[in-house]
């Protein structure tokens, strides 16, 4: 691994402070209707698992699940009523932490293939706190404290899926896309790391005040995946491709999550390219069991 260990850096000198409760957030409790939006369509995906009658299932992951987001990118912009392009902002902006790249907005694209484009452009940018990186990058999240004037969506435990293609530089995966979870105070309220690519590899982790443990897939290569964590009372699982690669049973946090798309680059890392991270979609599940029915064989 490079100097940036693990994530941390992903997310490190994050202090987002919780504001009070927002009318027009979407905050998921077992028995909350899916949250789909005005992109609701699915695209077609035919490994995409459903049921008899037609609903999504987390892929590998048995359960009685009720859909809480449906979020498909298979229109001409971000659905608002979730999604925000740029961190704690518009134009270009900081990345989460020391990022080693900036956000920009106009980086997200939809070019007509069914899905959003988060692209790394080989164009330098600086900044809002005055940093200049090489690259510029591109990030979406669902923070309904981002500043925006309502919407967002965050959940405490369920299943956060997404189907996302991932860049290569050669046959690694190229910079450092992700798809991760976060609370309004890191490292207080976690992060969940349900995929990131660090030195070339798709790792996963779950941060808390005591550290960040996880582990790395060696075998994955760049392209078309699955990436999914089972976040539970004192546990996360992690499944790509809908088998489990890993879990994680100490410092799991209990605060709500929203949902962070990004591609970027990393301090340190020496396998960039300007590429794209597409994503098809991103849903959330949750039991329609108590949790403590669910844990019982």
């Amino acid at each position: 691994m490079p100097s940036f260990s693990a994530s941390t850096r992903f997310a490190a000198a994050i202090a987002i402070l919780a504001i009070g409760a927002n009318a027009g957030i979407a905050s998921a409790s077992a028995k909350t209707p899916v949250h789909a939006g005005k992109h609701a369509a699915r695209a077609a995906n035919a490994s995409d698992p459903t049921t008899s009658a037609g609903t999504p299932q987390p892929a590998g992951i048995p359960g009685d699940w009720n859909l809480v987001l449906d979020s498909a990118f298979n229109g001409s912009s971000l659905d608002t009523k979730i999604w925000r392009a740029g961190w704690f902002g518009t134009g270009v902006t900081d990345s989460p932490g020391n990022g080693g790249i900036c956000q920009s907005s106009d980086n997200v694209t939809f070019p007509g293939d069914g899905t959003v484009h988060l692209n790394v452009t080989a164009t330098p940018s600086t900044c809002q706190r005055g940093q200049s990186y090489r690259y510029t990058g591109a990030l979406i999240d669902s923070d309904p404290h981002d500043g925006r004037s309502g919407g967002g969506f965050q959940y405490t435990y369920g299943v956060a899926e997404a189907r996302i293609f991932i860049p290569a530089n050669g046959n690694q995966i190229a910079g450092w896309p992700a798809f991760w979870g976060d609370g309004q105070t890191w490292p207080n309220d976690g992060e969940d790391d349900v995929m990131e690519g660090l030195a070339g590899e798709a790792c996963f982790h779950f941060h808390d005040p005591l550290g960040g443990p996880g582990s790395c897939d060696t075998t994955l290569t760049p392209g078309w995946h699955t990436f999914a964590s089972d976040w539970q009372p004192g546990s996360v699982t992690y499944y790509y491709d809908g088998s489990k690669v890993g879990s994680i049973t100490t410092g799991i946090t209990n605060s709500p999550m929203y949902l962070i798309l990004s591609n970027g680059d990393a301090v340190g890392a020496t396998n960039m390219k300007a590429d794209s991270m597409k994503v098809q979609y991103v849903r959330v599940w949750q039991s329609s069991l108590p949790l403590r029915a669910r844990d019982q064989p």
